[in-house]
């Protein structure tokens, strides 16, 4: 993407070039020196540009004029919305621009703004003048409203004048447009720093940061943007520690299918799963790996499983396990072993946590050398300490309430520091996650995170992480690397997830609507970044 132009959630295809690099608050901090030190622009330079990528987002939520409130702090972020009043002033906007500190309070930048606001007619109003508390209490009658107090330096809880400014904008009923992030918010970690803004859009500059991915952050921010503001490409393609997925990426690493293979070129998978009581988690998981192109799945199951799967997927092999009470016995991880050979194999959905299930998984893992994923009940097996991973390679696809049982922390701990505890997880176990959600994360000790910006809340339904779990292993049967694996598929099957919705809406698609969305899913994402869909 040019450096000029701005990256839009709205579409995974624009998430493309030097803007796919996260920048927590010390790299925004970094890049500001960088673009002052070492390529010559000027702090005001920078504010000019951000207040012009804030007003061009004012003009579209009001393209024939309004009542605009430009709220302010004391700090550059404040300056960036001191730009914003003056052009939307000159522009014909009726602007309220209130000042939540007093005027020896601002930074010597925002001060400079201020000067050139007030010479191009903007009167500002200071939170000790006597219309100042009015004017916050009439901010619900202005059409749009302009959040400028607080930026990604922001730590300590919000408190006087600024707390009382952010709870006026939130009881106000306005829209509000976030400069660079929703004052109150965490920049790095996402959480509420006592109260916080809720935005219905953020413009943030130069590139992502972490807030618009975890904690009550990802909520607040509302519909979000990233404008380069001017900031030079080379800063922006700096690596940092968290990457943001596209097309691009996942296109170049999706395997190739050649037209001389044969099925048993295009991975062989093993699927451990299912139970008498979830039959269809197993049925979701190979129709999955079917659907992302592995050449062979085969289903270990209770023989009513395997049954029903055979109903449900002729395309998919059965091979039926020992049983007990409904479930998998300890005798299963023996007929597994001598099955025959396998490329990958996912073990844990639907297996339940009887105690057969941890017996037999902790025998078969002893002897289990290949690539696997896994998830579910795999998952609890291992948080319960019943049994330690396979050896080999392993994708470990929790989602937040299994990451808490894994990591001995709550589901609200993890939600509020995702990139952390992915992390964390990543390091304590030496395999490679995938922690599932809202911008599922991929990680890998020593990589850079990878975060996905596809999917939708339609996919908060059961069986979708089957489904996940699916992809991960045909993946992985492709002699794909596991950090890759998991990323490729938190990628592919969230577009497939926006997909249904397109054709859907919101509610009501199901898992197995979603997997068979993933042939479509691959073939856009391959057009997307010019590459053959035919391969």
């Amino acid at each position: 993407m040019d450096a000029g132009a701005a990256l839009w959630l709205a579409d995974p295809a624009e998430v493309v070039g030097a803007v796919n690099w996260i920048a927590d608050s010390a790299r925004c901090r970094q890049l500001d020196r960088q673009a002052v030190d070492a390529f010559g622009m000027t702090t005001a330079q920078l504010m000019e540009h951000a207040g012009n990528a804030v007003f061009r987002a004012v003009r579209e939520m009001l393209p024939d004029g309004g009542r605009l409130t430009v709220v302010c702090g004391k700090g550059n972020n404040g300056g960036d919305g001191l730009v914003v009043a003056r052009l939307a002033h000159r522009a014909g906007y009726h602007v309220d621009c209130l000042i939540a500190a007093h005027r020896h309070e601002l930074s010597p930048d925002c001060a400079e703004r201020l000067a050139e606001a007030e010479a191009a007619g903007v009167r500002p109003i200071f939170v000790d003048d006597e219309d100042y508390l009015e004017k916050l209490e009439c901010v619900g009658c202005r059409d749009a409203i302009v959040d400028a107090l607080l930026g990604t330096g922001a730590k300590g809880e919000v408190q006087g004048a600024i707390r009382e400014a952010i709870e006026a904008i939130n009881s106000s009923g306005a829209p509000v447009i976030a400069v660079d992030l929703p004052s109150g918010i965490h920049c790095d970690t996402g959480e509420e720093l006592g109260e916080s803004v809720w935005a219905c859009r953020t413009v943030t500059f130069g590139l992502p940061k972490p807030f618009l991915f975890q904690g009550i952050g990802m909520e607040h921010a509302g519909r979000w943007t990233v404008d380069p503001i001017g900031f030079p490409k080379p800063l922006l393609e700096q690596h940092t520690d968290a990457f943001l997925l596209d097309d691009a990426w996942v296109g170049a690493q999706l395997p190739d299918r050649l037209r001389s293979s044969h099925k048993g070129d295009n991975g062989r998978v093993l699927i451990v799963a299912g139970s008498a009581r979830y039959p269809g988690a197993a049925a979701l998981t190979a129709r999955g790996a079917l659907r992302a192109g592995a050449g062979l799945v085969t289903v270990a199951s209770v023989p009513s499983v395997c049954a029903a799967v055979a109903a449900q997927l002729p395309e998919a092999c059965v091979l039926p396990l020992p049983e007990a009470d409904g479930a998998i016995a300890e005798d299963a991880a023996a007929v597994i072993a001598d099955s025959g050979r396998y490329d990958a194999a996912v073990f844990g959905p639907g297996l339940t946590t009887a105690p057969g299930v941890a017996r037999a998984l902790a025998r078969l893992w002893m002897l289990w050398q290949g690539p696997s994923v896994l998830d579910a009940d795999a998952l609890n097996v291992i948080s319960s300490e019943a049994a330690a991973p396979p050896l080999g390679p392993c994708v470990l696809t929790p989602h937040p309430g299994e990451m808490g049982r894994l990591m001995g922390a709550s589901t609200a701990e993890v939600q509020n520091s995702r990139f952390a505890f992915a992390r964390e997880a990543a390091r304590r176990f030496g395999k490679a996650v995938l922690l599932k959600g809202a911008y599922s994360l991929a990680a890998e000790d020593e990589e850079p995170l990878l975060v996905n910006p596809t999917g939708n809340p339609g996919m908060a339904c059961a069986g979708m992480g089957d489904v996940l779990s699916g992809v991960v292993g045909a993946l992985l049967a492709q002699q794909m690397p596991g950090l890759s694996a998991a990323a490729c598929a938190m990628f592919w099957h969230g577009l497939a997830g926006d997909l249904c919705f397109d054709r859907t809406g919101s509610f009501g698609f199901l898992a197995s609507e979603l997997a068979d969305a993933l042939p479509q899913a691959r073939a856009t994402i391959l057009a997307r970044c010019g590459l053959d869909s035919c391969s």
